[in-house]
């Protein structure tokens, strides 16, 4: 097997750490849309208009 050049070792390692970003931005999208519906859902059960 060939050794990899370091330009290719660099864009694959690149490569790979934003694919882990881009999961752990996408958890933190979507917990904070469960957070948000739950905020608004508690908010307006504790309102009392009548």
């Amino acid at each position: 097997m060939r050794e990899l050049s370091a330009e290719t070792r660099l864009h694959l390692y690149t490569r790979s750490t934003s694919r882990k970003s881009g999961t752990g931005f996408h958890i933190i999208a979507l917990y904070s849309a469960f957070a948000v519906i739950a905020a608004i859902v508690f908010g307006t059960l504790s309102v009392h208009p009548f």
